[in-house]
């Protein structure tokens, strides 16, 4: 059961060989930490996620929340899934011991949340939304609003969402019409629609602390004029207590093809006038602040697009191991025994893409999480700006890439299965169907291609870029120590420099005002760029693979890798080629189209 969450030693070679954890237990911060905790940590989790998320998985998924007399209804296994999660402290592993926190690294925290995503994105993501949520109190809100919400957020009374789609606007946030009055008492009174929110009602906390973006009666137009507010399911008095109903109202719920164990929410704000909200940070303000839930929420997407795609994975690939059908080419004896599937070089392929496609996403989040802990306890300040830099450099990728190739990974596994796959009797259909939403959630690729060509790489004179254009040569030049690592560096060497060159040219376009024509195949720059930094990814991996081997000792965990950074390198990353092509010739094939030609 476990090994179909996650391999136990994939996880440990990434945190103890690639990304070296127990380096963290050197700074202040992570002293009173080592190995042994980190894994006790990580036993705890996936034994929970074992006994209490996985067992209700398919029947979150045959059971939808049902909207009952104004309220959310959940199957009765969430919460006890729920308060397990809380009691083990994994609500708040990243928080300091003087607040009842595991004060563990992102590093490792990261790794103990990937279990609940494998085994059941639903149930999971009510305790993810209230980490962002608290998160987002904790840096932003006055020290009235922790006492009141952050607290109890902290302790698991209450939980949080974000509301920021409405009916009309979609992903256009700057064109909400959700408004907030001011109600002459340091407190505003909100009225509009919200679609989309997860994990918008349930019984599962005390309390609901909805994250709102509105906007004021002076607001300027466009996202200058956007603020955040808390909104509250329940009042809270002065002293802590709840008081009675906001204007609040659950309007239905939306049945999607996937995550259907999550509430995902129509909410009315203020139909009767009377929806309490509280201004977090400054007016207009509200779009810089949530972009700190946003973007822990990308990076938070992007790691369960990667652990739906890992569950896939090893489900096939125990699958192809068991199932027996037909023989080999060469074997024209019918009287022979069947051999399993997995022994069939098509399946071999199979399993091959999607082994490279989820370890090398899984190294990537997991990276993000390190460099998230760079960000705060790196040892000098500039080390902290370059985590920072490098971070949100990568924050884009981080979510599309998985989301894009982590489903790949998905549809693979049901192929892998055959018939069986798209039966119900199995779960890989349902792997993909939560999967298939990730390439929406908190951003499409559009949105993510735009916010890195658009934005991030120029940020602060591309020192992000420059950044990662060091890293990669540098293990590049560690890679050539290792002659049988040639193959594997020189296609990862010649991508980057023709993708180095594409970038600077795009880049002149849009400093010279050319916005239209360099920002039209951003899709296409960002499946390429993603495909590089999870090439620079997999190299790693590989010199690591190759030191391991060198020891002597589990040599197929270590030829495994090797295989899946040869597959990656040879087959993926020089098809990238033809897209930088494109990219390079400003091709406008799409720009061009006309409304009335389709």
């Amino acid at each position: 059961m476990s090994e179909q969450l996650l391999s136990s030693r994939n996880l440990a070679f990434e945190l103890y060989e690639v990304l070296d954890a127990e380096a963290l237990t050197q700074r202040p911060r992570f002293a009173e930490h080592s190995r042994e905790t980190f894994d006790a940590a990580l036993t705890t989790a996936r034994t929970i996620a074992e006994k209490y998320f996985a067992p209700h998985n398919r029947k979150g998924d045959e059971n939808e929340p049902r909207y009952v007399d104004g309220r959310a209804e959940l199957i009765p296994e969430v919460k006890p899934a729920v308060d397990a999660f809380l009691e083990a402290g994994f609500l708040n592993a990243n928080r300091d011991f003087d607040v009842g926190g595991m004060q563990l690294p992102s590093l490792v925290s990261q790794a103990c949340f990937a279990h609940f995503q494998a085994a059941n994105a639903g149930t999971t993501a009510y305790p993810f939304l209230t980490m962002g949520a608290a998160n987002l109190i904790e840096s932003f809100g006055s020290d009235e609003q922790q006492r009141l919400f952050l607290q109890p957020m902290i302790e698991g009374r209450y939980f949080g969402t974000m509301a920021l789609t409405e009916p009309h606007a979609g992903s256009s946030l700057a064109d909400i019409r959700t408004r907030a009055e001011p109600a002459g008492d340091d407190t505003y009174r909100l009225k509009g629609n919200k679609i989309f929110i997860s994990g918008g009602d349930h019984e599962l906390s005390e309390n609901i602390v909805h994250m709102v973006l509105a906007k004021l009666p002076d607001a300027p137009p466009g996202v200058k004029g956007i603020s955040l507010f808390i909104v509250p399911k329940y009042l809270v008095n002065a002293d802590g207590s709840l008081g009675p109903r906001n204007d609040v109202l659950l309007a239905g719920l939306f049945h999607k093809m996937g995550w259907r164990g999550t509430t995902s929410t129509a909410l009315n704000f203020g139909d009767n006038g009377k929806c309490v909200g509280y201004l977090v940070g400054q007016p207009h303000q509200g779009l810089a602040c949530m972009f700190q839930m946003m973007n822990e929420a990308r990076i938070g997407v992007g790691m369960g697009a990667v652990m739906l795609g890992y569950a896939g994975y090893l489900y096939s690939l125990d699958y192809a191991r068991q199932r027996p059908q037909g023989r080999l080419p060469d074997n024209k004896d019918p009287h022979s025994p069947a051999v399993p599937i997995i022994e069939h070089s098509d399946v071999k392929r199979m399993l091959l893409a999607q082994k490279a496609y989820v370890e090398g996403a899984f190294d990537l989040g997991l990276y993000a999480a390190r460099l998230f802990d760079d960000t705060h306890t790196a040892a000098d300040a500039d080390a902290r700006r370059q985590a920072l830099e490098l971070l949100d450099l990568l924050t884009p990728i981080v979510k599309s890439w998985p989301s894009a190739f982590c489903l790949k990974a998905n549809e693979l596994a049901i192929q892998i299965l055959g018939g069986h796959g798209y039966t119900r009797e199995y779960p890989v259909e349902q792997y993909y169907r939560d999967n298939r939403l990730n390439p929406i959630h908190e951003g499409t690729e559009g949105i993510q291609s735009l916010d890195l060509l658009g934005r991030k790489l120029a940020q602060n004179n591309g020192a992000g870029l420059k950044q990662l254009i060091r890293l990669i040569a540098g293990t590049c030049e560690r890679a050539s120590h290792h002659p049988n690592l040639d193959p594997l560096r020189q296609p990862l060497e010649h991508l980057v420099n023709r993708l180095q060159s594409v970038t600077l040219a795009l880049l002149g376009d849009l400093a010279n005002g050319k916005v239209a024509g360099a920002l039209t195949n951003s899709a296409l720059y960002l499946k390429v760029f993603g495909h590089c930094v999870i090439g620079w990814r997999w190299l790693e991996q590989a010199i690591h693979a190759e030191v391991g081997l060198l020891k002597g000792s589990d040599r197929d965990f270590y030829l495994g890798k090797l295989q899946a950074a040869r597959y990656f390198l040879t087959w993926e990353v020089p098809g990238c080629h033809n897209d930088l092509a494109l990219l390079e010739a400003r091709d406008d094939t799409c720009l061009a189209m006309q409304e009335g030609w389709f």
